[in-house]
């Protein structure tokens, strides 16, 4: 038989799906309904990949409160055994009340916060992400020894990439949309030029009209002036092996 992997799927806008080899799940900013369309008019391009009833996950992780990363709609649904731990930015709190949300699984992390378990260590790392959104953080996760560095969503912040707790991440994962305070194909370049991870997988494109995202530039800016990273470009719904 077959020895299980670390993977890591592609769930689509910023979504990702962390799962350890022992079968420990980690859905991270996960988009799965259409209620940016009911709230602001973004309507759902892409399809629906999981029933949040059908989702099973140990942890729930939101790097700030917009309801592409925390879904109202889903959250709850994820959250609905009463086990499943909520770990979000300190802004998703108002939410968190508005809903009606137990808080006796929810941790709340600032930049710096580390929550941790037998299984993985999420710390919270800086971003940029604009005056409307303080609190969005970034995320370095650890799952099974493999580092994986989110930077949430963010402007070009070569002194948070820097950072020496980056060094030797296995995976970056960062947003080319260039929206919004987020960085475009070519920021998201540079940026994984100053990150230099073992693997940087680009995220947020073409979910929304309204927010853009060109994965092709992005490509042709990683071979152009950084030949030497790999890169990949997911499907939605692609797992792939850590």
């Amino acid at each position: 038989m077959k020895q299980r992997k670390t993977t890591l799927t592609f769930a689509g806008q910023a979504g990702f799906i962390l799962e350890s080899a022992d079968g420990y799940r980690v859905g991270v900013d996960l988009y799965l309904s259409n209620c940016c369309e009911r709230y602001f008019g973004f309507k759902r391009l892409m399809p629906y990949l999981y029933d949040p009833l059908d989702l099973k996950l140990d942890t729930v992780v939101a790097t700030h409160a917009h309801y592409d990363h925390f879904d109202p709609d889903s959250v709850p649904l994820l959250l609905r055994d009463g086990k499943t731990a909520l770990v979000c930015a300190r802004d998703v709190k108002d939410e968190v009340v508005k809903l009606g949300l137990d808080e006796k699984n929810v941790t709340y992390l600032a930049v710096g916060d580390v929550y941790k378990n037998e299984q993985v260590t999420i710390k919270a790392m800086p971003c940029d992400h604009g005056e409307l959104a303080p609190d969005a953080l970034g995320l370095l996760i650890t799952l099974d020894g493999k580092r994986i560095y989110i930077t949430g969503d963010t402007a070009f912040r070569r002194d948070y990439f820097e950072n020496p707790e980056l060094a030797g991440v296995d995976v970056l994962i960062l947003p080319i949309n260039g929206a919004f305070g987020n960085l475009n194909s070519e920021e998201g370049a540079r940026a994984a030029g100053v990150i230099r991870a073992g693997l940087t997988i680009p995220c947020h494109f073409w979910n929304f009209a309204e927010h853009g995202g060109d994965p092709a530039a992005f490509a042709e800016a990683m071979k152009r002036d950084h030949a030497d990273l790999p890169y990949l470009l997911m499907r939605l719904g692609e797992s792939i092996e850590l």
